[in-house]
């Protein structure tokens, strides 16, 4: 498997630092408000990274920490008055019906920041010992000019960066580019105590701390967004290699970023939009399946027209998914014939298409265009005087490939009387053109966790649940 590193700016091979497991660690969010779709679309590439790789066998341990303590935070815990601790437990929450919507795994370790105070203290006073860190009117700064290799993931040298550095008026660094690793107390704001005094945590050195106590001070891959190569994973590094003298990380993976009308998305320009309000206009595998349509390091577009032709793709996998359940429950067993021995050898050979767009570099636009390819073959092949064992074949195949990318995961579902009531009423609703009142059926069946699906076979009761 070949993998795209951010430090060595080239595709690499992927070799595992432990035999048969690998280690990723990826940037979780700052939990003070719903998650936006540029974040979505770092979740969401590599939990399909995470799929692909148990798929393969290795044992996937996989970490994503929640921000729950930063100056963000602190405002928005003034400004909602309420204490930073309940807007962290409140948006978590809501991070994970978010992220659950969007088919989004649980990480093995959720670690929060506030939990791990003793780890983030422990490992700044390694780094005070071997002289990366100083104190400076109780807040402790990591001298930059003591680790000679800073700025070899950004590419950058230490007297470009320090020239387009700024030091605050408030702040007396020995270097422009050194960082809080540690800052004392202010009034209103939470604070442990510290051999510093009271104080809490900067920004970066909770990911080295969180990291290192789950998977060791060596791992294979660290991910996140393009926005934090500079400063967040360059001071991750300087701070974890100065502290153990290991290399931190293997391999850095990042995503491109997302786009509205051509211009990066951000909450300065205020082009941004959360996932939460874009899943009350499309369905959470339509948002999956767009953001996976590109090379997650290319820059993607953000556009209703984007996402309407997402629905249809996907509608045209489904259709092709419930096709082939109708035709297995009417399929009778029998031998195969050599005409479906040679279909199901061409399913075989665009399963290892798609494997081989997985493993460059996580290809996921080429792995579901090899998809459509299945589908196309199992449109045009499959009819129902065709064997059981034909189309389980192909339907077996479908369902594989699309558990990696994590889409075709709603199913079909027994009904029981109420249910099917309702879908008769909507179905006459939408016959005698009553759209409010079918509307409002549809609504009731969604909150049900219920869709329908229009197929040529009629409407399709399904779940929205995640296995198929």
């Amino acid at each position: 498997m070949q993998l795209y590193n951010t430090l060595t700016k080239q595709k690499e091979e992927f070799i595992p630092y432990h035999p048969g497991e690998v280690r990723i660690y990826d940037c979780g969010p700052t939990v003070y408000n719903y998650f936006h779709i540029g974040n979505a679309r770092n979740f969401i590439v590599f939990d399909v990274l995470r799929r692909y790789l148990t798929y393969k066998g290795y044992q996937v341990i996989f970490v994503q920490n929640f921000t729950d303590i930063d100056d963000k935070m602190i405002r928005k815990a003034q400004e909602e008055n309420m204490t930073v601790k309940e807007l962290g437990d409140h948006f978590i929450a809501e991070y994970f019906k978010d992220a659950d919507a969007l088919g989004i795994e649980r990480a093995t370790v959720h670690p929060r920041a506030t939990e791990h105070i003793p780890d983030i203290i422990d490992l700044i006073q390694q780094l005070e010992i071997k002289g990366f860190a100083y104190p400076m009117n109780g807040d402790m700064y990591f001298d930059t000019h003591a680790f000679p290799s800073y700025g070899k993931l950004s590419g950058q040298c230490l007297e470009d960066l320090e020239l387009g550095a700024r030091i605050e008026s408030n702040e007396e660094k020995r270097n422009p580019t050194d960082f809080a690793l540690w800052k004392a107390k202010k009034e209103g704001e939470p604070a442990w105590e510290s051999p510093w005094g009271w104080g809490r945590p900067g920004w970066h050195i909770e990911c080295s701390a969180m990291s290192m106590k789950y998977l060791g001070e060596t791992i294979d891959i660290h991910a996140g967004g393009q926005d934090l190569i500079f400063p967040h994973h360059e001071n991750e590094i300087a701070q974890s290699e100065g502290a153990t003298g290991q290399p931190f990380v293997h391999y850095w993976l990042h995503n491109g970023y997302i786009n509205t009308n051509n211009q990066k998305m951000s909450k300065s320009s205020n082009n941004f939009f959360m996932v939460r309000d874009v899943l009350t206009e499309y369905d959470s595998e339509v948002v999956r399946f767009f953001l996976l349509s590109a090379h997650y390091r290319n820059p993607v577009n953000f556009s209703v027209d984007l996402l309407e032709q997402a629905k249809s793709a996907l509608e045209r996998l489904y259709n092709a998914k419930i096709n082939m359940e109708y035709l297995m429950e009417h399929a009778k067993e029998r031998t195969l014939s050599i005409e479906e021995t040679s279909f199901l050898w061409q399913i075989k050979e665009l399963q290892e298409k798609f494997m081989a767009a997985m493993e460059d570099d996580i290809n996921t636009a080429d792995a579901l265009g090899i998809l459509f390819d299945l589908v196309r073959e199992a449109n045009t092949f499959l009819k129902p005087e065709h064997s059981q064992g034909v189309i389980q074949g192909a339907y077996e195949a479908l369902l594989q490939l699309s558990h990696i990318i994590g889409i075709l995961q709603k199913h079909s579902i027994q009904v029981d009387d109420s249910v099917e009531t309702l879908v008769k009423q909507r179905q006459q609703a939408r016959k005698d053109k009553n759209w409010a009142l079918a509307d409002q059926i549809r609504d009731q069946l969604n909150a049900m966790d219920i869709t329908l699906e229009d197929t040529p076979q009629g409407v399709r009761v399904v779940s929205r649940g995640r296995g198929c």
